[in-house]
């Protein structure tokens, strides 16, 4: 029996996990992913600030996950009927994959809001190369401000903007202002020479997903960082050199990071499936109506959730890897292995690093900042990482006693990384 699981995310990757515990080498298993890693998403600002290296947070699926085939390519298709799966390999090869259960855990990409010129102008933060593109772009344009003669060319390059105040661009923003203080201090021609971050959201405060007093926790420390927080405010139009906001003013700046969420992966709408909210409609049992051989999860389907009813799980790490883990029970069930089970997820709380000794978290949601919440974050994202933990550990202790790296390696550029993209996790060829 072979099973295909399409997408090596944080849905994907403890399917496979969990159905190879359950159904041993009885149960073939093969996982569809355009990279031989799986990501761990929560860790990439830190990458795009140089603090941690980004193979610390790319765990191999091979070596991580003993009896997984991987078939390394990006799925364009499944024909039902045929119990087949069509892919596209590294080296432009169709391939076929035949199944007798299919996991659909394609996972999500940029969301994308009709702003003039956001598309051309901004960049995402869903992947590696975006992650290494914008640690290179931020030091090129600080770079290029000190060799910049004209103030107001300066000012522009030394201007940061990130939209949306979610955990990713709260995080990002959080960690930018000590990376741009450790470029500047190279270059005695920025000696002061403002440099300004920018925190943009529509909402009426950061991170609305957590209590008003985490967010203002949160709110204090952005601010006392020196961090721009515009709240009710957004983009109104994207330029090469601004942004114009919502609230009518002009902002020079060659940086747009947009973090304003995610949609669920393109594939979806191509396979024909019943979707809700643009995701796969499944029962609470992961399974797709009709195709009982069908499982759906993470951020790919419209999973109910039986704590909030008439209502669907949110489109988080968090419950991504919990019905992965239930989808990899279900299909082994489906084939004999144990008893299936239903999904049903009280969120245990949630972290966010601020870099710089903060951070905001509610653990079993008991509310803490500062040192303490650092330590549980830090704690969090060790325990829930599948592999790479000494790595990453190391890589917190290293820039604790030393300077982070500050040059430029110009291995992604900006065309290789566009916003409106299928596959954030790999440069795009132009």
């Amino acid at each position: 029996m072979r099973v295909v699981i399409v997408g090596g995310g944080f849905a994907g990757y403890h399917a496979a996990k969990r159905l190879l515990k359950t159904a041993g080498d009885d149960v073939e298993v093969v996982v569809v992913n355009p990279t031989d890693y799986f990501l761990y998403l929560p860790l990439l600002p830190e990458v795009s600030a140089g603090l941690l290296d980004p193979r610390s947070i790319t765990v191999s699926i091979p070596a991580t996950l003993p009896g997984v085939r991987l078939a390394l390519g990006t799925v364009s298709g499944v024909d039902f009927g045929a119990r087949t799966v069509t892919y596209t390999d590294p080296e432009d090869r169709t391939r076929h994959l035949s199944y007798d259960r299919l996991v659909l855990a394609a996972g999500s990409v940029n969301r994308l809001l009709p702003i003039p010129g956001v598309a051309e102008n901004a960049h995402g933060f869903r992947g590696v190369p975006e992650a290494l593109y914008l640690r290179d772009h931020i030091t090129r344009q600080i770079e290029l401000a000190a060799a910049a003669t004209d103030p107001q060319e300066r000012a522009a390059r030394c201007t940061f903007a990130v939209v949306g105040a979610g955990y990713t661009g709260t995080e990002v923003a959080a960690q930018g202002p000590a990376f741009t203080d450790a470029l500047v201090a190279r270059h005695p021609e920025l000696r002061g020479q403002p440099v300004r971050w920018l925190l943009l959201d529509i909402a009426d405060r950061v991170l609305p997903e957590l209590s008003k007093h985490l967010a203002k926790t949160a709110d204090t420390v952005l601010r006392e960082r020196g961090i721009e927080v515009l709240t009710n405010t957004s983009v109104k139009e994207a330029t090469p050199d601004g942004v114009t906001l919502t609230s009518g003013d002009r902002v020079p700046t060659r940086t747009l990071v947009w973090c304003v969420g995610v949609r669920p992966d393109p594939l979806v709408a191509d396979l024909g499936l019943p979707t809700a909210k643009d995701r796969i409609v499944v029962t609470t049992e992961l399974g797709v109506p009709g195709y009982p051989e069908v499982f759906a999860c993470g951020d790919a389907a419209a999973v109910p959730d039986l704590t909030r009813p008439g209502e669907y799980t949110a489109m988080t790490a968090q419950h991504a890897e919990r019905q992965g883990k239930l989808a990899g029970r279900n299909v082994a069930a489906s084939l004999g292995y144990g008893q299936a089970g239903t999904y049903r997820h009280h969120d245990l709380g949630f972290v966010v690093d601020l870099g710089a000794g903060h951070a905001a978290a509610n653990p079993l949601h008991l509310p803490l900042s500062g040192f303490p919440a650092k330590l549980v974050t830090r704690g969090y994202h060790l325990l829930a990482m599948p592999g790479n933990r000494l790595r990453t550990a190391t890589g917190w202790a290293l820039a604790t006693v030393s300077k982070r790296p500050t040059v430029q390696l110009g291995l992604v550029r900006g065309p290789s990384v566009p916003l409106n993209t299928d596959s954030p996790e790999l440069p795009h060829r132009h």
